[in-house]
């Protein structure tokens, strides 16, 4: 009897690829071979449109440690037997539908791979999109994803440091909410996600079954979102005290000789948990639902293994090691519980009880098909890169007004209201707290640190896909240099819409491409990541947005510096121009000209080689003492920088250069490759030095000091002014969120 249609929808398989199934088992498969393949062959799982591009990246470095998507997370060494463990992950379906716990299990999801990984988790970061917060649905959603990010992090104790909040009506019905975790391996004990050899045990603690996140990797992260027919049962519910028990659990346990494998039930639960596992051992796997503690009554064995339910774990374990697994878990109130064991074959045999309800082999469940594409550009895109941006109009507003109406605006005000909800403090190592351009963390009993940042244009992408996953690369790596630090590895969180479609298809090639060949410009690796897809409302597609987390290390941690301005008297320098020519192309994609005059167009652009020349000089100058603080020119453009980094450092500042062409341009053209630095007036010649050294243009801008932001004859507000719709500009736009109901 022919499948229903309806049941391959409920899986999101095709009719093609249900008949692939077919195909490679030699026979129809039953309604739990039917979920099982749901879930391994789904986007989130399988990355059946995205595999071909992900090979693409660089996954090589000197430093790494474990190979990109091999595991949990990638892991890199940075020096002093330390090793930093990191990865980024999506929960964006599940938020929209319920945004408090679709955030929180994000959360807990990525501390998961992290720990996994033998690693400490030190560090939360989190990259948000919203629809504008005009509406009571989108500061719903605001408010639920930030408590549920908040109450969860805040409960484990693990330090929320950086990321970013943006607003478009693109997101609007499908938010995007990108955590990102990074923990600390000592004395080169790395875990793997995998058995030794025949007859090893495995094991399942933590949480017992229930029957929520069902469908949750096929259902939400593999179809084009529909409000109409999402199940709020397919999104999990989260329990951070129990979560923090068992990362404690853990990684007291992998002391323990004869713990071989740790893994995380993420998407797909106990499903892609364990028969990825057996793929990644070259072994077999023999499997009884019946043994696995369920928290409900009547589950079936299709329910036990599809589901998502929140803060579980596999071990692989020697035969014999079991009792002395068992009593680490006792002391943590947490119970181990034998679920199967590995053997000598190639297939996933799974039981209730004495019932055989699959044998199926490994290969064939975690071998999706892959699907190739090289689409054309489409012609709606040549037509807004083409758009004549020398036609704009000023707006009627004074320079004055229009930096201080940019300043308030709530993708460039400060995001406090956010991040004074997270507990960034706890573990009492972070150096430079959220706010500023990158996150600085000590590590304990070394002078070394590091510094983390998140990034990503959803705005330059759509005009150009190619040049904006260039410069989600260069601008998270930016953020890092303007710290000191040293860009090492990035991860990456790919959120597109449909690929099914030409526009789709073409934003994930070409956005892919250009992250491909940022980091091979800046010699670092793509370790880690993760892809989600079908990011589609009923009012059509998300900007395609890749997010990009990057890792710098400082080899001392006392030498990096700030944004803000550090000190009265010091001379204010542009790193990466010697002109100030107001170019109207620099008007593409920013926010001047979406907030004035409601357009997106143009033709954004970068200069690989320039930024990597930038960064170099930007490094050298702190790692010297002559940079006394350094702040990258990004959203907003110029202006806003110089703003931005006065507020910060609570000082005013006087820029005397001189600007060409148009006002709108030079101040709030958002050109790449910039970063705003200042250096004490006896070291002039000094910075000049370093950045010839570096073949980098360099412009003397002014000077900091006094209480107002005077910029040539263009703009002239007072700081406290400046300092009050930055500071509350974010709040006042998305007030009475706490109140309003979806």
């Amino acid at each position: 009897m022919p499948i229903n249609q309806s049941d391959l929808d409920e899986v999101a398989l095709s009719r093609a690829e249900y008949e692939a199934i077919v195909d490679r088992l030699g026979r129809e498969p039953n309604p739990l071979e039917l979920g099982l393949f749901g879930s391994l062959w789904s986007e989130h799982c399988g990355y059946k449109h995205s595999k071909p591009l992900l090979r693409t990246l660089p996954g090589e470095s000197d430093r790494m440690l474990v190979s990109p998507r091999a595991e949990n997370a990638g892991v890199v060494d940075i020096g002093d037997g330390l090793a930093v463990a990191m990865k980024i992950e999506s929960h964006n379906h599940p938020s929209a539908i319920e945004p408090h716990e679709g955030a929180a299990t994000g959360v807990g999801g990525i501390v998961r791979d992290i720990f996994a990984m033998g690693a400490r988790p030190i560090a939360l970061l989190n990259s948000l999109r919203f629809g504008k917060p005009d509406t009571a649905r989108n500061r719903y959603l605001l408010n639920g994803v930030v408590s549920g990010i908040s109450s969860y992090g805040n409960c484990l104790g693990i330090p929320n440091v950086g990321g970013e909040v943006v607003f478009s009506s693109r997101y609007d019905g499908n938010p995007l909410v990108n955590a990102m975790c990074v923990g600390l391996v000592e004395n080169g004990q790395i875990m793997s996600a995998r058995a030794d050899q025949p007859g090893d045990v495995l094991l399942l603690v933590g949480a017992d079954t229930g029957r929520d996140g069902i469908h949750g990797a096929s259902g939400l992260a593999s179809r084009t979102f529909d409000e109409q027919t999402e199940l709020r049962s397919a999104v999990q519910v989260g329990n951070p005290f129990l979560e923090k028990v068992l990362i404690e659990a853990c990684l007291e346990v992998i002391q323990i000789d004869g713990v071989v494998g740790l893994q995380d039930c993420g998407a797909a639960g106990i499903t892609s948990g364990a028969i990825e596992m057996a793929e990644r051992s070259g072994l077999g796997l023999r499997l009884d639902v019946s043994l696995v503690p369920r928290r409900e009554e009547g589950m079936t064995p299709y329910e036990v293994m599809l589901s998502e339910s929140q803060e579980r774990m596999l071990l692989a374990v020697k035969p014999g090691r079991e009792p002395a697994v068992e009593a680490v878990f006792r002391k943590w109130d947490l119970e181990a519980t034998r679920i199967g064991e590995f053997f000598a074959g190639d297939a996933v045999v799974l039981l209730d009880g004495d019932e055989v309800l699959s044998i199926t082999r490994i290969n064939i469940l975690t071998d999706p098909p892959e699907y190739s594409f090289d689409p054309p550009k489409p012609d709606w895109l040549a037509d807004l890169q083409a758009a004549d941006m020398e036609s704009s109009p000023l707006p009627d507003a004074s320079p004055s007004e229009v930096l201080l109406k940019m300043l308030a605006a709530p993708n460039i005000a400060s995001k406090r209201a956010v991040f004074r909800q997270y507990d960034h403090q706890v573990q009492t190592n972070t150096v430079v707290p959220p706010g500023g351009d990158a996150a600085v963390l000590r590590l304990k009993d070394t002078r070394r640190g590091i510094a983390l940042s998140t990034d990503g244009n959803g705005r330059i992408c759509y005009l150009d896909p190619y040049v904006g996953g260039q410069i989600a690369v260069a601008e998270a790596c930016r953020n890092v240099s303007c710290t000191g630090a040293n860009p090492v590895a990035v991860t990456d969180c790919l959120n597109f819409g449909s690929p099914e479609t030409i526009d789709g298809q073409f934003q994930l090639v070409q956005a892919v491409a250009g992250i491909r060949d940022a980091c091979r410009a800046f010699g670092i690796p793509v370790i880690s990541g993760n892809v989600s897809l079908y990011n589609e409302a009923p009012g059509g597609s998300i900007y395609p947005t890749p997010v990009i987390g990057a890792l710098g290390i400082l080899d001392d941690v006392r030498a990096h510096v700030s944004a803000g301005f550090a000190n009265d008297g010091d001379v204010v320098y542009l790193l990466g121009g010697d002109t100030l020519p107001g170019d109207s192309a620099t008007l593409a994609a920013s926010e001047f000209q979406e907030l004035f005059h409601g357009r997106v167009e143009g033709q954004p652009g970068l200069d690989l080689d320039l930024e990597v020349k930038t960064q170099q000089a930007c490094r050298a100058g702190i790692e010297a003492g002559v940079v006394r603080s350094a702040h990258d020119a990004s959203d907003g453009g110029l202006a806003v920088a110089i703003a931005e980094a006065a507020i910060i450092g609570g000082r005013g500042v006087s820029i005397d250069a001189r600007f060409v062409g148009r006002w709108d341009a030079a101040l709030f053209g958002e050109a790449q490759s910039r970063i705003v630095v200042t250096v004490s007036a006896d070291r002039a010649v000094e910075i000049a030095r370093i950045a010839a050294a570096s073949d980098v243009p360099i412009l003397r801008l002014g000077v900091t000091g006094g209480d107002r932001i005077v910029i040539a004859d263009l703009v002239d507000v007072s700081l406290s002014d400046a300092t009050d719709r930055w500071q509350n500009g974010f709040e006042i736009a998305t007030r009475d969120a706490a109140s309003l109901a979806g």
